[in-house]
């Protein structure tokens, strides 16, 4: 729960950061404008100068370090000479100028300090995300909107702070056996369970050329993994291969079961035939998994997710996303717009949510292409009627 709230925060955070920083100079030097302005309005007799500490203080947070430190030496001017107006620099008793031009610049050091740090935190969190999105492209390799016969769409999230890649995983490739996809979830988050992924995605789509069963890429990559993974880490996965019209074959490594929505929002659920355990953890059992295959009719959507998706909870009364009771109408008729579809899912578990996540997240939406019906010779018959 810490680490929601510490992300929620961070967010939040970022959020404020940018609206201020589109402030600018104006915020800044409208409070340089107020105090100079009431000062002069008041008359002599009434000493609203000190006031002027506030403009450092609102530029540490809205310019960089060294337009902080115009503003800081613009007050100091401004100070000097509205005391000449108001007579305090001509008072015997400089304790009350000198004390003010002291709180004055220690609060000018802090400020160009704490804008100075601010400045160097967010070059650094521009770098980590740099490197970030350049380690998601190399690892993941984000697929084309169409993959060989097959339409997807894909929302990829890490709960990390500052992340664009975690423990969850997806591949689709086109090969000599149709169009093969991956989806999985690695146990664990940071570091090692990035590593995983790569050992999985490494394997995967050297198999998937190579190997002409699906059951022999999973055999394949429960090979990698066992050799190149730490002992007691596991990966739920799923297999599908997309080779011939009007169905998809499908095999259940312990992941999360698909969805089939039809084009008219009715959602059914892939359960396997043959439910197996993860990656990993082939050790425990004998044999191995068997794939099936799942009739997809014309328009229908295969709905892949990860665990993140179905284990948000709802900050308000603590149930789990109920995504095979939402996903039909925001995907139903989507087999041409994967696109939107996807981000209306995600959009609908954000607001479950509260609009945080304490998981990774792999949404993935899959529709096969249609061949459009031959065209009818002018003035006969469709051939082959």
């Amino acid at each position: 729960m810490k680490s929601v709230w510490s992300r929620a925060l961070s967010g939040l955070q970022r959020a404020e950061g940018d609206y201020l920083s589109r402030l600018g100079l104006s915020l800044p030097l409208f409070a340089l404008a107020v105090v100079v302005g009431a000062d002069l309005l008041a008359g002599r007799d009434h000493y609203l100068t000190p006031g002027i500490v506030v403009a450092p203080a609102l530029a540490s947070i809205t310019v960089r370090w060294r337009a902080t430190l115009f503003i800081c030496l613009l007050g100091a001017a401004i100070q000097g000479g509205l005391s000449s107006y108001d007579g305090v620099a001509d008072l015997t008793n400089h304790d009350v100028l000198y004390g003010q031009l002291i709180a004055y610049a220690i609060v000018s050091v802090f400020s160009v300090y704490i804008s100075w740090r601010r400045e160097t935190g967010a070059r650094a969190f521009s770098a980590i995300t740099s490197v970030a999105e350049a380690a998601q492209q190399a690892l993941m390799r984000p697929p084309a909107p169409q993959v060989g016969r097959v339409r997807l769409a894909v929302r990829y999230v890490s709960a990390a702070d500052a992340a664009q890649i975690g423990g969850d995983l997806y591949a689709a490739l086109e090969t000599p056996h149709g169009v093969r996809v991956l989806i999985g979830d690695v146990r664990g988050k940071g570091l090692g369970a990035v590593q995983t992924s790569a050992v999985v995605l490494g394997a995967f789509r050297e198999a998937a050329f190579d190997e002409g069963g699906l059951d022999r890429v999973a055999e394949r990559v429960e090979t990698s993994v066992r050799r190149d993974v730490s002992d007691g880490d596991f990966i739920t996965a799923l297999f599908a291969q997309f080779d011939r019209p009007g169905s998809v074959e499908l095999l259940h490594y312990g992941h999360v079961a698909p969805l089939l929505v039809s084009t008219t929002g009715r959602v059914r659920t892939l359960d396997p035939v043959d439910p197996w355990v993860p990656l990993g953890l082939a050790d425990m059992v004998a044999g191995g998994p068997v794939p099936w295959q799942a009739p997809m009719d014309p328009g229908d959507v295969l709905v892949l997710c990860t665990d993140g998706v179905i284990e948000a909870r709802s900050p308000v009364d603590h149930t789990f996303y109920p995504l095979t009771e939402r996903v039909g109408p925001l995907v139903a008729g989507s087999a041409n717009d994967l696109g939107a579809a996807v981000e209306r899912v995600y959009a609908d578990l954000l607001r479950h949510s509260g609009g945080s996540l304490s998981d990774d997240v792999v949404l993935l939406l899959l529709a096969p292409v249609q061949d459009p019906l031959p065209a009818r010779p002018a003035g006969g018959p469709l051939l082959g009627t």
